[in-house]
């Protein structure tokens, strides 16, 4: 009880610098969600019928997401300084492969024969894509955005590091001041923080994919 007090009582004193920090967290993460989302189904959709190029991209997504965050973060310094960039170039990077694979996926499942229905209805490759393959594997895909928006949360906290702020600059600043007073509350208060926005997060995606979602393939 009494480090739960010393937890509460951290925070009350720091309510701005969460606001603020929580703030950046999120800019971070909307900001990639829309910029990797974008990229990311893109270049599912062109190559959705091209077996190499696909396996290309997604071998270059795979690679991409094995390199140490901390790592990417810091090669990128030199190109684009310290501050916001690195890590938004970085978690733009990171967030690619499971929306690409999802998206891929998504438009691959679809029913060849509701494809060639529509061929025969006259829609052209562009109708159909809008209307009938993007629709049907909307599900699948979003899903894809979910986890990635979940994945890139997590390592947004390694922003702090590059001087890129966000809620790691709480954690960042109790590994550093260990054991002194107060360095365990500012771990647990970044740690908290990140956990409870990534539940907030996927929640909304939950709602947001079943009220965006056609009831017949919910």
């Amino acid at each position: 009880m009494q480090g739960l007090q010393s937890l509460i009582d951290y925070m009350s004193q720091r309510v701005d610098l969460i606001w603020e920090s929580t703030l950046t967290h999120l800019l971070y993460i909307g900001s990639v969600f829309v910029v990797g989302t974008i990229i990311a189904v893109t270049v599912g959709v062109l190559v959705r019928h091209r077996p190499v190029a696909r396996e290309i991209a997604l071998g270059i997504a795979s690679v991409m997401l094995t390199i140490p965050s901390l790592g990417l973060f810091v090669m990128l310094i030199p190109l684009v300084g310290i501050g916001f960039w690195p890590p938004f170039i970085g978690l733009t990077i990171y967030s690619l492969l499971p929306i690409m694979r999802n998206t891929v996926a998504g438009l691959s499942s679809v029913d060849q024969a509701v494809l060639e229905s529509a061929r025969g209805m006259g829609m052209n490759s562009r109708q159909r894509l809008w209307r009938i393959e993007l629709p049907l594997a909307w599900p699948v895909i979003i899903t894809g955005v979910r986890v990635s928006v979940l994945l890139i949360s997590g390592i947004a906290a390694i922003a702090a590091l590059v001087g890129g702020g966000g809620l790691g600059d709480f954690i960042n600043d109790g590994l550093t001041r260990i054991p002194l007073p107060g360095s365990l509350e500012a771990i647990w208060t970044g740690t908290l923080l990140i956990i409870f926005l990534a539940l907030l997060i996927d929640s909304l995606f939950l709602l947001f994919r079943r009220a965006t979602t056609p009831a017949g393939i919910r």
